[in-house]
């Protein structure tokens, strides 16, 4: 399967989440080309975009685990080709 590029953005809502999905992205580390994290105090949550190169299927796979870290929500896009 051909790789793809895409970008990953992740909103948390409980700022306890953070270390866990950290945790998924250091996991996924290989996928990841960069990434920007923004604490937005005055609303209480953190916002993270997050650049990725790999396969559908591994793309998949990380936003998947990291939609399964409670009080966390994350939407993907990526390349057709």
């Amino acid at each position: 399967m051909e790789n793809r590029v895409g970008v990953i953005a992740i909103v948390i809502e409980d700022l306890t989440s953070v270390p866990k999905v950290n945790e998924v992205l250091h996991s996924y580390s290989y996928l990841i080309v960069g990434r920007m994290g923004i604490p937005y105090k005055q609303k209480g949550v953190s916002v993270i975009s997050v650049i990725v190169d790999g396969t559908p299927d591994a793309i998949s796979a990380l936003t998947g685990t990291l939609g399964k870290v409670p009080s966390v929500n994350v939407k993907s896009a990526i390349t057709k080709t």
